[in-house]
């Protein structure tokens, strides 16, 4: 599957690169824990606590900045607490760009890579698109832009969850995960497109329309097959100044939550005015396989497992 992976991408001129795997920043997004380690060697006034990266996103992007041209990487990344059927601390992510696009065009390249793959098991799947809106409204009756945060919290109906620290997104995941996801048709990729603004990420905001209920929304899309969430996309941010409030309300977040707070990429910061218009998707390689092999289970698609290695 790593050939074919490759193969795709080389044959429409993406290249593959190696960006380093320990970084200065670590990710400051709330619900991802990044891997701190301790440099024992020279570090030239650098600090000695580095961070194994949970996607090579920020390295990519300094090199899009430094006119590189579509890349992509294909490697191992690591996330910390995250263990279990669909989980694993380390595992492999393939990330691309593609200079020029937005996430709706990068969708249906993401689609054509999975068949790609699906076609070794002699499989494929339908594309079937949705806006994030849509989705919530026709499933679930609510309007995930405007809906009360205790409509969301009483519409996870017996889901037991300790509201905590839960913000309105942490409630609207939590409908993803637990009455969306599981009834996703099987062989079919559905991608969710125009996500809430408060879910930007990394991603430009488009002003509101009609469609979107007057609402902005993130320029983003996860895809999914079947039930497994596969690979999530963005219509690139290239503003070093939103990016930056962004990055300092993930710190505000995790104080509160009294999560570490890692560095933040200065120098993705210092690239971003120099990023050409383009979109970037990262893909999970083990889910990929999971959908291959028709199994719930990480476990069955590592060699060595985290439990095993």
């Amino acid at each position: 599957m790593n050939a074919a992976l490759r193969d795709f991408l080389a044959e429409r001129g993406v290249v593959e690169v190696e960006t380093p795997v320990m970084s200065m920043a670590g990710n400051t997004e709330p619900n991802i824990a990044s891997f701190p380690l301790q440099f024992s060697g020279r570090t030239e006034g650098g600090p000695r606590t580095r961070w194994l990266r949970t996607s090579p996103e920020y390295p990519l992007k300094r090199l899009l900045a430094a006119g590189f041209g579509d890349c992509y990487e294909l490697g191992r990344v690591f996330r910390d607490g995250e263990a279990g059927g669909r989980h694993n601390p380390e595992f492999t992510m393939l990330e691309w760009y593609r200079v020029g696009w937005d996430h709706l065009r990068l969708v249906e390249e993401v689609a054509d890579l999975v068949n790609a793959a699906l076609a070794l098991v002699g499989r494929r799947a339908n594309l079937v698109q949705t806006t994030y809106r849509d989705l919530y409204l026709e499933r679930l009756g609510l309007d995930p832009m405007t809906a009360a945060d205790a409509e969301l919290q009483a519409a996870l109906g017996d889901v037991a969850i300790d509201p905590t620290g839960l913000t309105r997104d942490d409630w609207l995941d939590l409908l993803m995960t637990h009455c969306l996801q599981p009834a996703f048709a099987p062989d079919t990729m559905l991608a969710v497109v125009d996500y809430p603004a408060s879910q930007c990420a990394l991603a430009r905001i488009r002003p509101g329309n009609p469609a979107t209920g007057n609402h902005p929304v993130a320029e983003r899309f996860e895809l999914y097959l079947g039930p497994l969430e596969l690979a999530n996309g963005y219509h690139e941010l290239a503003d070093p100044v939103e990016q930056a409030a962004r990055f300092q309300r993930d710190a505000a977040v995790r104080q509160a939550r009294g999560q570490a707070v890692p560095p933040r990429d200065e120098r993705l910061l210092a690239s971003l005015h120099a990023l050409p218009d383009c979109a970037g998707v990262a893909l999970g390689v083990d889910r990929l396989m999971m959908a291959l092999q028709q199994t719930p289970r990480i476990a069955d698609v590592l060699a060595f497992d985290f439990f095993r290695a």
